[in-house]
């Protein structure tokens, strides 16, 4: 195997050597230290060998020295395969660029994987990789994995744990959420559940303090639903013992009918984009994040424009991106006049978006009737939403008196 692999790289050649005595040309060879194998007769007078690329070019002295004729059958080899393209300098400059750049390239970052993240924007993530220094076209053996990891993960709080691994020109970033825990409630601050909003109280659930109104009430905004001073009971044989009040943390739902009013307003006229025709196109070649713009100017001459981008990335066949990107970008030119707006439809849209803010505004509570009105003023249309909804109203507030800064704690609503 050794000898084949040595035989291949210095070149081979295969002659038939014919003769009224060719063996004497065997002779020769041997005596002037021409290795030679694969010794074929074909007849008395007729042979074929095989001799080194060197061998060929002395055996033709030889073969007139005794007196024989000399035919090449076949060469094989190294040599004798570039000698095919001597003459074909393009494909010799092309097959050296081309090595060159694969082991080039080979040394470069060319896909960055982001796997393990479900709710940390993988774009966030890179975005900050890119910043400690990782990005597409980095020279990877220049990078410290180790520290680049943790210096990235102390800007993003919301990971535990990141792991980068380079193989080849892929780097795989093995990320780990952190888990979040949830928001404790301080049973140390005290206060009372006041009224959010206006309504008639339908339903009640005190589970800590002293309810102040009973279903039925009419309650306004700001009024205490729920107390938290509590009347401590003396005991049964006590005499009558005062033993005063206690503060507590109230707590407990609190449900009412309510009435909301909300308002939209959108103009009848509006002014869209009529395009006039012009336009300019500019194409652009993004290698290794290094942007060649082929565009004699460019700047944009149109006072107001849309952008169309389309771009084109290639791919390996498995479907993965390398970091070469052809990029064409059309600049139209846009006027713009006014047109009419038709009335049932902007009546329409107002509605949904009056419905969409209702259901946002109630939460977990729930329309129970709904009803519109539309007016027109000023070449503005008006649409009312007036709604009788039920829903939560109570909400904590701390107790006056208290620190302020136990006063300024967020607090779940209740």
């Amino acid at each position: 195997m050794l000898r084949k692999m040595i035989n291949g790289l210095r070149g081979s050649v295969r002659l038939e050597v014919s003769g009224a005595f060719p063996e004497r040309f065997l002779n020769l060879c041997a005596q002037n230290g021409m290795a030679f194998w694969d010794v074929e007769w074909l007849e008395a007078t007729r042979l074929r060998l095989t001799l080194t690329r060197a061998g060929g070019r002395a055996a033709p002295e030889l073969a007139g020295r005794v007196l024989c004729e000399l035919s090449r059958v076949k060469t094989g080899g190294v040599p004798f395969f570039l000698a095919r393209f001597r003459k074909r300098y393009a494909l010799l400059v092309g097959l050296c660029l081309s090595l060159t750049a694969v082991l080039v390239l080979s040394r470069f970052i060319l896909i960055i994987d982001v796997e393990g993240n479900e709710t940390v924007p993988t774009a966030q993530i890179l975005s900050e990789l890119r910043r400690q220094g990782l990005r597409v076209g980095v020279y990877g053996p220049g990078l410290d994995e180790r520290d680049l990891a943790h210096e990235a993960l102390l800007q993003l709080p919301d990971l535990s744990w990141m792991a980068i691994n380079l193989h080849g020109t892929r780097a795989q970033v093995l990320v780990r959420e952190a888990v979040k825990k949830p928001p404790a409630e301080d049973g140390s601050v005290v206060g009372d559940v006041v009224a959010e909003s206006g309504g008639i109280v339908s339903h009640m659930e005190v589970l800590s303090g002293e309810a102040v109104c009973q279903e039925g009430d009419t309650v306004a905004a700001g009024d205490v639903l729920i107390s938290g001073s509590v009347k401590l009971p003396g005991p049964k044989y006590g005499g009558g013992v005062d033993l005063g009040w206690s503060q507590v943390r109230a707590a407990g739902r609190i449900y009412a009918r309510t009435w909301r009013t909300l308002t939209a307003q959108i103009p009848l006229e509006a002014q869209v984009k009529q395009y006039t025709g012009s336009e300019e196109t500019c194409w652009s070649l993004t290698f290794l994040g290094v942007r060649t713009v082929f565009s004699r100017n460019s700047g944009i001459s149109f006072p107001e424009y849309d952008k169309i981008s389309r771009a084109w990335t290639a791919a390996l066949p498995s479907g993965r991106e390398l970091p070469l990107t052809l990029k064409c970008e059309t600049v139209r030119e846009y006027v713009t006049v006014p047109a009419p707006i038709d009335r049932a439809a902007a009546q329409a849209l107002l509605e949904e978006r009056l419905e969409l803010a209702l259901r946002a505004a109630l939460g977990d509570g729930e329309a129970v009737s709904t009803a519109f009105s539309a007016a027109e003023r000023d070449g503005m249309l008006r649409v009312t939403l007036q709604a009788e909804c039920r829903e939560e109203i109570g909400r904590f507030v701390p107790a006056q008196g208290l620190p302020e800064t136990a006063a300024q704690e967020s607090q779940p609503e209740v």
